[in-house]
């Protein structure tokens, strides 16, 4: 299992960074090449919301971004350090945290849930965490 770690301060100009990384190692650990713009869409998505949340709260450390190479799946876990709400918790919630970014996060979630079929969000009050996965194909082998 290979992993690539990433970690970059909380600032939009570097989401790029984070997507053209994330689909070159996707390509490389064998990811349709039909799926690759879903892997850097999903990526840019998650690496927007994380940064939003950290400009927001006012977090300086930086977002982490590992990319996982697995035997046949590629998985991206995109983390934040921002506090979350947690049942019966009252974390991100309050003057800081109006109904319109809350509004927006659920909205970065629905787009990544629709462009990524394996997707697990966890979150609570040390951070959040999303993982997304697809499938690889094997490189062909070559008989001489």
């Amino acid at each position: 299992m290979a992993t690539v770690e990433l970690r970059f301060s909380a600032l939009p100009e570097h989401v790029r960074t984070a997507r053209l990384v994330a689909a070159a190692v996707a390509r490389r650990a064998g990811v349709d090449e039909a799926a690759l713009d879903e892997v850097r869409l999903a990526v840019g998505e998650a690496c927007s919301r994380a940064v939003g949340l950290h400009q927001t709260g006012g977090i300086s450390a930086p977002v982490k971004v590992l990319l996982i190479e697995e035997e046949k799946q590629f998985s991206i876990e995109v983390g934040d350090e921002a506090p979350h709400a947690v049942a019966g918790g009252a974390a991100g919630a309050g003057p800081g945290d109006p109904d319109g970014e809350a509004d927006e996060d659920e909205m970065g979630l629905a787009v990544i849930s629709g462009l990524v079929d394996d997707v697990e969000v966890s979150a609570g009050e040390h951070g959040g965490l999303i993982k997304m996965t697809w499938p690889t194909t094997p490189p062909p082998t070559i008989l001489v």
